[in-house]
């Protein structure tokens, strides 16, 4: 999960910053031109979606920050992520079993 948020009230910087660590367990927070930005590994759970979780650190960051400032969670669902799926089948296996062979 990324997290950025910019526009904010920078006097509110570690309120912020502590209002997103209670919904999510980020690393260090780097702080540029105004604009907060953190990374961190974990899962959503309770079949809470990007989205809900999104929406629901947004309002956290606002009643904080105690105005509107822009939120960006950037997301990565590790559980169905697109792949592509490979099962070799009974020829697959008897080539292998002639490369045995062979050696």
């Amino acid at each position: 999960m990324v997290l950025n948020v910019s526009g904010h009230n920078q006097e509110k910087s570690e309120e912020i910053m502590e209002a997103a660590n209670k919904h999510w367990e980020f690393d260090d927070f780097n702080e540029y031109n105004n604009e907060l930005s953190a990374s961190g590994e974990s899962s959503l759970c309770g079949g809470k979606t990007e989205e809900e979780f999104a929406e629901e650190i947004s309002e956290a960051i606002w009643k904080v920050n105690g105005a509107f400032c822009t939120v960006q969670v950037d997301a990565t669902y590790l559980e169905d992520l697109p792949c592509e799926t490979y099962m070799p089948d009974e020829d697959s296996y008897k080539r292998f079993l002639e490369k045995e062979k062979e050696d």
